[in-house]
């Protein structure tokens, strides 16, 4: 495919970037960081920060569901712009929330937007980008999530308890995320190959929408998003109310766990050296560990930092295996693959921080982290297989520079 003469690849990869990083980062995630801020100023338990936390997940379902319809037939551009136009939204209203109710709307629609923001980039990525550049921009983007992260950390310090302050600057980032991705992503609607549903194609395999392999790569993805919720929901509420930090070293590990996270963008070289179900498993090891970690010694300011910075590396770059393992299970229709796989995880981020929030309640937060990690640790079991889209999952063989596996982008939910 040629490069789009309407896009500068630029631009793109910077305006999506750009956009992952605050509906992802600062929309949806952001909240993790201020949930012992909104429990003492909205008076509600963990079981209540997990449910909120769970809107916003579901929110980000009902997004991708929508988005993925919508993006072929009005385009990449508006339905981007809608996504920035969500956190904008989302971010003002929690900044402006006097009652739980109201944060908790703010916090399900800033969620929507993540859902929302990645079907379009998938699409405006596959017309750009040729080859292996499309994998890097992949990984690129993708990485948005950590930069998000980052910058919520620095924002919350300057403005120290006025949180609304922070939000309200979340909305202004939001905003200008948005109008960068309304000049800079195409917005030409014609459906390519790769796009149309898998039940129209022909392909190995694969049977009206029947697709080999796809069971276990989304039970996979289920089992991730459980087991992450813990650190992406609790963290901050473990290491302020059961470790006893501060709100300052709390907050730097939350920045470092974002910069960290921007070391995800190399997953794709990760997989080309040592193939998909290596990648897998090491770094389902590597967030179980951290996570168990986080509740064995949350009292210890270098031990969680530490572990929150290899969690956020290695939940960047599992997101990333996610990406190119959902590309060459549904490689006749890649942006269906990267949508059901980020649902199926939003999904299970979903489920785990109601569940969490009551094992929190009921045992402590420290059991709650220990649970998530077993969860973590039982992923090791559904790796990608050896052979997968006709290509070696171990690392024999890496993808053509032609191969469907590079045709799309999203990000992590």
């Amino acid at each position: 495919m040629a490069t789009n003469s309407k896009a500068h690849p630029v631009a793109l990869a910077g305006s999506g970037l750009a956009l992952i990083a605050v509906t992802y980062g600062l929309a949806r995630f952001a909240y993790g960081l201020f949930v012992p801020v909104f429990r003492n100023e909205f008076a509600f338990d963990a079981a209540t920060a997990g449910a909120i936390a769970a809107g916003s997940y579901a929110a980000y379902c009902v997004g991708i569901v929508i988005a993925t319809a919508a993006t072929p037939r009005v385009g990449a551009r508006p339905v981007a712009v809608a996504a920035g136009i969500l956190a904008t939204i989302g971010t003002a209203l929690i900044a402006a929330a006097p009652d739980a109710l109201v944060l908790a709307v703010g916090v399900v629609i800033g969620g929507s937007s993540t859902g929302v923001a990645s079907p379009p980039l998938a699409q405006a990525v596959a017309r750009t980008f040729d080859g292996r550049r499309r994998d890097r921009v992949q990984s690129v983007v993708n990485a948005g999530t950590g930069l998000g992260v980052m910058v919520s950390g620095p924002v919350a310090l300057i403005v120290a308890t006025d949180w609304r302050v922070a939000w309200g600057v979340f909305a202004v980032l939001s905003a200008a995320a948005t109008i960068s991705v309304a000049f800079a992503i195409p917005g030409a609607r014609r459906v390519s190959t790769a796009e149309r549903p898998v039940s129209t194609q022909s392909g190995a395999g694969t049977r009206r929408g029947r697709v080999p392999g796809a069971v276990r790569m989304l039970a996979a993805s289920g089992v991730m998003g459980l087991s992450t919720a813990a650190v992406w929901t609790f963290a901050q509420d473990l290491f302020v109310g059961v470790g006893g930090q501060g709100r300052l070293p709390a907050t730097i590990a939350w920045i470092v766990l974002g910069a960290c996270g921007l070391l995800g963008a190399a997953a794709g070289d990760l997989i080309g050296r040592v193939g998909l179900r290596a990648a897998w498993v090491s770094l389902m090891l590597a967030i179980a560990a951290s996570t168990a970690i986080l509740a064995v010694v949350p009292q210890s300011v270098v031990v969680t930092v530490i572990a929150s910075g290899v969690f956020g590396a290695v939940y960047i770059g599992q997101t990333g295996v996610l990406l190119v393992w959902s590309t060459r299970v549904f490689a006749a229709s890649p942006a269906r693959g990267v949508g059901l796989v980020f649902l199926v995880l939003a999904l299970g981020q979903a489920a785990g921080s109601p569940l969490l929030g009551a094992i929190a309640d009921a045992a402590g937060l420290p059991a709650a982290f220990f649970a998530a990690a077993l969860i973590g640790a039982a992923g090791v079991v559904l790796p990608p297989p050896r052979r997968l889209g006709g290509q070696m999952s171990s690392g024999e063989r890496s993808p053509s520079p032609s191969s469907p596996s590079s045709a799309t982008t999203g990000s992590s939910p």
